[in-house]
């Protein structure tokens, strides 16, 4: 009889969402600039996934990492838009837990995803320039394409139990999430029951998937400026390290958030919630928005096609 009753309790449970605490009677205006950089976003890493895949003098490792990375990005924003926009247009709040627990899972295993093709690019720098005679012989397409699947998959097993132990525990606290989307450091905390496990699991996950992989990125960089700095042309130094700009751009506007939202969920109890909201949004927005654009202005042939499909 207690375990129907604790079963119904289950089915029935909601969470919901938070826009950004205070400013609901402006929530329509507010809503036209996260249009507009859901559209921008998805348009532009379209755009280059479309301009790489149909130019053949793309098909390089540097561009097909960076189609990958516009793949995670599409990944992200769709993930995230239903819910936001349906706060902010609609002031709808309300989720179930089944919706709640997939839109968490496909969340964080797009972000390891992407952590992984920026070690990947981080990787694919260093060939370029630390051995340039054989790059294309060591970055074959064959093995981009095995390195991308493995990484892919990772993303997906190491997520995979975080909506099976969340789905265990009974909710029956006021279910008011920090963000407009769901994530598991969030949803766990909303648990009445003991959340250990899935506090050691995330923990071990933020540390041997996103900190190993922001340590092999930064020691990926300390190899390219060390192979840099004994190149005698002060010429050539700057255009090794400016092939790296965009990737940099990209590694900052990733890892930078992600930490600061990781630890003010995990230590900031006494943190402003706005600034866990306003975080939550550039962690997610901010990637896939910036990314296409970054890699347009810095890549000069992407540049080009990019402007002929246009002016065509």
């Amino acid at each position: 009889m207690m375990s129907a009753v604790n079963d119904s309790r289950f089915q029935s449970a909601v969470f919901l969402l938070t826009g950004i605490p205070g400013h609901e009677d402006i929530y329509l205006w507010i809503s036209i600039p996260f249009c507009f950089v859901y559209v921008i976003a998805i348009i532009g890493n379209s755009v280059i996934l479309f301009i790489i895949k149909t130019d053949p003098r793309l098909h390089e490792p540097m561009y097909i990492f960076l189609s990958m990375l516009a793949i995670t990005d599409l990944g992200l924003s769709i993930a995230t838009m239903p819910t936001t926009l349906g706060i902010f247009l609609f002031n709808s709040r309300e989720i179930s837990i089944d919706a709640c627990l997939g839109q968490l899972f496909f969340i964080h295993t797009f972000s390891f995803m992407e952590s992984s093709v920026l070690l990947l690019m981080a990787f694919d720098r260093f060939i370029a320039i630390r051995n340039p005679l054989r790059y294309a012989s060591i970055l074959t397409l064959p093995r981009i394409a095995k390195m991308g699947l493995v990484f892919a998959l990772r993303g997906v097993v190491v997520i995979f139990p975080l909506p099976l132990l969340l789905k265990r525990y009974q909710y029956c606290r006021a279910n008011v999430l920090s963000h407009c989307y769901c994530l598991h450091q969030d949803v766990m905390k909303m648990a009445c029951a003991d959340i250990t496990v899935n506090n050691i699991y995330g923990f071990f996950l933020t540390v041997s998937v996103v900190g190993l992989d922001s340590l092999l990125i930064f020691l990926s960089y300390v190899m390219i400026l060390k192979t840099v700095l004994s190149i005698a042309s002060p010429t050539e130094s700057l255009r090794a390290l400016n092939t790296c700009v965009s990737h940099l751009c990209a590694v900052l506007l990733f890892y930078t958030p992600e930490i600061g939202l990781a630890v003010l969920h995990r230590f900031g109890k006494g943190s402003s919630p706005l600034l866990q909201v306003l975080l939550g949004y550039i962690t997610l927005l901010a990637p896939p928005l910036m990314n296409p654009i970054v890699y347009s202005v810095k890549s000069k042939h992407l540049r080009a096609r990019i402007i002929s499909v246009f002016v065509k």
